[in-house]
């Protein structure tokens, strides 16, 4: 089966919990941004990478605006799945913005990146990339896949929320341009259900949308 969980900025204990010792072998679980394992090259970093990659089943993930992108830079990409990506480890797979992925037979679109809030201190330590926010290129090519799978897959998956929506715009005035970009993928191409995890927060915004953070949930409802 096919699990998405929320943002683990390099805690692996969210690989330990409950609900991922119930993952069995060959399943697979993808983080929705902010993978954080990925930030500073050290050893320890290494170390727990490795013992990442002898988990029974993959673990796949979305970059977000917290990732060092000059160490995401020197991993070659190729070909998985129908898109392209980025092989980490041997079941450690960073899924690229704007590919249509073919996972347990079901279209997966994924479209990762983001912006910090907290940029400004950030720039200053030297712990931020310009990016963290997809380029025109990613937003045209995303399009492109879509309309090459006839602008219709099973499932969503990003770190930013559509904007479209309106959710949460109100409350925080927070919009940028990835929200208004995925806002205009909603408005165009059929789904069954959409997850993200920029929000921090575990709930359902709607029939088809769906904010992850600490959960860990299979992308298709049980009576699928």
């Amino acid at each position: 089966m096919v699990y998405v969980t929320g943002d683990t900025h390099g805690d692996f204990s969210r690989f330990t919990s409950p609900a991922a010792r119930r993952l069995r072998r060959g399943d697979t679980l993808i983080v929705l941004g902010d993978f954080g394992f990925l930030w500073d090259g050290s050893r320890k970093e290494k170390k727990v990478l490795k013992k990442m990659s002898r988990l029974k089943y993959s673990v796949l993930f979305l970059d977000g605006p917290h990732e060092n992108y000059d160490i995401l830079r020197e991993y070659p990409v190729t070909e998985w799945n129908g898109g392209r990506a980025q092989v980490i480890e041997k079941n450690i797979i960073h899924l690229l913005r704007g590919e249509v992925y073919t996972i347990e037979s079901k279209k997966f679109f994924v479209f990762g990146g983001g912006e910090s809030r907290d940029y400004d201190f950030r720039e200053d330590a030297d712990t931020w990339w310009e990016e963290e926010m997809p380029s025109e290129e990613e937003m045209i090519n995303g399009r492109q896949n879509l309309k090459a799978h006839g602008n219709r897959v099973d499932y969503i998956l990003t770190h930013e929320y559509p904007g479209r929506t309106g959710l949460y715009l109100k409350k925080n005035g927070r919009q940028n341009g990835v929200n208004a970009y995925l806002g205009l993928i909603e408005s165009e191409v059929e789904y069954r259900r959409w997850f993200f995890g920029s929000l921090h927060t575990d709930k359902v915004m709607s029939k088809s949308l769906i904010s992850v953070f600490r959960g860990i949930l299979p992308v298709e409802e049980s009576r699928d």
